[in-house]
């Protein structure tokens, strides 16, 4: 029997992600983080494509897109993010890459070259997709499509929360100052804008523990 496709859109700090991966455990999905691929090539830019102001030249950026090779290696479990053979997956969670990954992930030409990759690792079905426009643009034909919302202060406390356990320095007036910013920036890009689908299941968890809201995710799921 055919795995299911689920598609899990939301703001950033929801929790779009762990819950992604503890549902494919259970499930016995690939979990696929799209906001990685985003922020790996974000950080590819801040390491190779810098001009004089300290920006990230975008034109350069998208000139040197083939030489950009990101994949998934299973480590002990965890699929971690490899950018040309290097493991990025702590370079990725910065507040450099934070400040940076929304202007990056609007643009059109950065868009289009991770689409079609994502597309493919979907068509065999078993997987598991968390992002900002999956059900809308990436796989609007998935079998299920969830759309996670929390308050910004919830969000604010879960990422600053977040910074800290990975050993990075923040300041949680300026994490929630930078969240703010990146939910315009993702609701107002031309480009595969932030919105739920038509068809999404919305889930506020706010109030939700992770384990709550994993539950109210699978109780959707359970007769497929």
């Amino acid at each position: 029997m055919k795995k299911p496709v689920i598609a899990i859109d939301g703001y950033s700090s929801t929790g779009k992600s762990s819950i992604s991966k503890v549902i494919a455990d259970k499930l016995e999905l690939v979990h696929l983080d799209t906001g990685a691929l985003y922020r790996g090539v974000t950080w590819f830019g801040l390491q190779h494509c810098m001009d004089d102001k300290g920006a990230i030249n975008l034109e350069k950026l998208f000139s040197s897109l083939d030489q950009i090779q990101l994949e998934f290696k299973n480590n002990e479990g965890e699929l971690v993010l490899y950018l040309n053979q290097t493991d990025i997956s702590k370079q990725i969670r910065t507040n450099q890459v934070s400040d940076n990954v929304s202007l990056v992930a609007k643009q059109k030409e950065v868009r289009d070259f991770l689409l079609q990759s994502q597309r493919t690792l979907a068509e065999k079905g078993g997987i598991i997709m968390d992002g900002r426009d999956i059900g809308t643009v990436v796989l609007p034909n998935a079998d299920f499509k969830f759309f996670l919302t929390a308050s910004i202060d919830e969000r604010t406390k879960r990422r600053y929360n977040e910074l800290l356990s990975l050993g990075i320095e923040a300041n949680e007036q300026q994490v929630k100052e930078n969240l703010i910013i990146r939910d315009k920036i993702d609701s107002e890009r031309e480009i595969a804008p932030l919105k739920q689908a038509h068809d999404a299941i919305v889930i506020d968890n706010t109030n939700l523990t992770k384990k709550e809201t994993i539950e109210s995710i699978l109780s959707y799921i359970k007769n497929f």
